[in-house]
């Protein structure tokens, strides 16, 4: 999900820093042993007979890095996709082509009066091995102070962890001898981690959408859980557009069409300063708030209980912790801790994530680059949509003098709401009060993910994120994912996969 250094600290742990305990919270005794009789214990017992296969899962899945944004493996991680799928029991599994990399459907119908849609993504983000404590395609087993034994590799977490142990729910109910108490919608892509930029043409093929319509929510397997053991219930998401803005002396007709020697400064123009004074003109002087044309006119500002919850997580969070986990000293604007996080929420954004542009090797080197790049990342908010955001953009360089400034999208999706009264949310709620887990409630994630997939037209549904358990480092070095905890208020592997079964028998029950 997109949820860079940023991820060093992992975004997943950041966002829930950001909500932690919101108004209504509860605070509740440590994670249980969960299904101590009836049913559940029958499911439990399979479990934990299952877990070393459930760890070989995952670590198999970690030596196959399908990578969108290299091209890498992306044929395997589809089918490989696929057979995970049928061997979890989905029926009329097919890869799904489109116009970029495949996708992968599957359905379980057992009959039942409620269906659950599960989103999977298989493709994981690039990684430098130099980097790394442990080999990152290995899956190692590790120590995490604090928590306990963890698998290691790209994708851990993000999502492979948390998807595979969805996964061995489904192998342990059907293992226990007990039916599917829901129907299941699998929609799998392979391209979040470039934006989803053709997840769309998977979500509306006819068969896979009237199948998503038949859903009373879907969610995203999540692995939820920092050293307290709360949980935040994400009520929505910012979108995200990612794009490179390209200057270029032949695109300008001014400046060299390829790199010359810097002495011609004197008397050549440069792409790469003109490149840096139209990246000036998207913000205002001091590079925190958007200044491009109309952004802000469909804006909607958080409602005051939005802003109350979240004033209520400033209470029970730790500034200085996540102030030093983040590497900074102060906030935005000097802002309050509560101020900084309703901003967080609130605010759409206009990120640089790299600028490259002539030589970025050891030493110098005197040239005159005749080509420069900006990577960026446009956060929206409701009730923003990519298309505006794109429209604005383009309008505003225009306006600015730089016609010539390519923007080329590479990917992006608009912002998610849910309801917090959906049965979705409900059954979430329920579920982690069933298992002794502090809650909260979070208006809206600061990352994203490309659930207005779902909630929009013309698929309509509630869609979220849920799980119990813990991982880090997503996106960055050493990610991983926990498998045997020792701190007490975390889920291990089984009682992760014990949290999602109880959430399948929650949801069928709730009314």
């Amino acid at each position: 999900m997109d949820f860079r250094n940023f991820d060093r600290l992992n975004r997943r742990d950041m966002l829930r820093g950001t909500a932690m305990l919101g108004a209504g919270a509860a605070f509740m005794q440590p994670l249980p042993l969960l299904a101590q009789s009836g049913s559940m214990a029958d499911i439990r017992k399979a479990a934990e007979a299952g877990k070393e296969a459930s760890i070989k899962r995952i670590r198999d899945w970690i030596a196959l890095p399908s990578i969108a944004a290299e091209n890498r493996s992306m044929p395997e991680g589809a089918a490989y996709m696929a057979e995970l799928a049928k061997d979890a029991g989905f029926t009329n599994v097919e890869i799904v082509p489109t116009d970029g990399h495949s996708g992968v459907f599957g359905t379980i119908d057992v009959g039942a009066r409620r269906t659950l849609g599960i989103y999977f993504m298989y493709d994981v983000k690039q990684f430098d091995a130099a980097e790394w404590s442990s080999p990152p395609l290995e899956g190692r087993m590790v120590e995490r102070p604090g928590f306990g034994q963890a698998i290691m590799g790209r994708g851990a977490v993000n999502q492979k962890g948390p998807e595979a142990t969805f996964l061995a729910a489904l192998h342990a109910i059907r293992a226990a001898g007990r039916k599917l108490p829901v129907n299941i919608v699998l929609v799998c892509e392979g391209e979040e981690e470039i934006g989803s930029p053709h997840f769309r043409q998977i979500a509306t093929k006819p068969n896979i959408l009237a199948a998503l319509k038949k859903c009373d929510g879907i969610f995203i397997p999540f692995a939820s859980q920092g050293k307290t053991g709360n949980v935040t219930v994400n009520l929505g998401s910012k979108g995200i557009i990612e794009l490179e803005l390209v200057a270029s002396g032949e695109k300008w007709g001014r400046g060299p069409k390829g790199d010359v020697h810097s002495s011609l400064k004197a008397m050549v123009d440069s792409p790469a300063w003109r490149l840096v004074q139209a990246l000036q003109t998207l913000v205002t002087p001091d590079g925190n708030k958007p200044a491009i044309e109309g952004w802000f006119e469909n804006v909607r500002p958080l409602t005051e209980r939005e802003k109350t919850l979240i004033r209520e997580a400033a209470k029970a969070g730790d500034e200085a912790q996540q102030k030093a986990a983040l590497g900074v000293t102060h906030w935005i604007d000097n802002l309050s801790y509560d101020d900084a996080l309703i901003r967080l929420a609130q605010e759409p954004t206009v990120n640089i994530e790299g600028l490259v542009a002539g030589y970025t090797g050891p030493g110098g080197k005197t040239v005159l680059p005749g080509r420069a790049v900006a990577k960026l990342d446009l956060r929206l908010v409701p009730n923003q949509t990519r298309a505006e955001a794109e429209k604005k953009l383009r309008a505003h360089l225009d306006k600015h003098g730089f016609a010539d400034v390519e923007a080329n999208v590479s990917g992006g999706y608009d912002p998610t709401e849910v309801d917090e009264n959906s049965i979705l949310i409900r059954s979430e709620l329920a579920t982690y009060k069933k298992l002794g887990v502090a809650t909260s409630l979070n208006p809206r994630m600061a990352g994203s993910w490309p659930g207005s997939t779902f909630t929009s037209p013309p698929v309509s549904i509630p869609a979220g994120h849920f799980g119990i358990g813990h991982g880090s480092g997503a996106h960055a070095p050493d990610e991983y994912f926990l498998i045997d905890s020792t701190n007490p208020k975390v889920a291990g592997l089984v009682d992760s996969t014990m949290g999602f079964a109880e959430f399948l028998y929650t949801l069928a029950a709730i009314k």
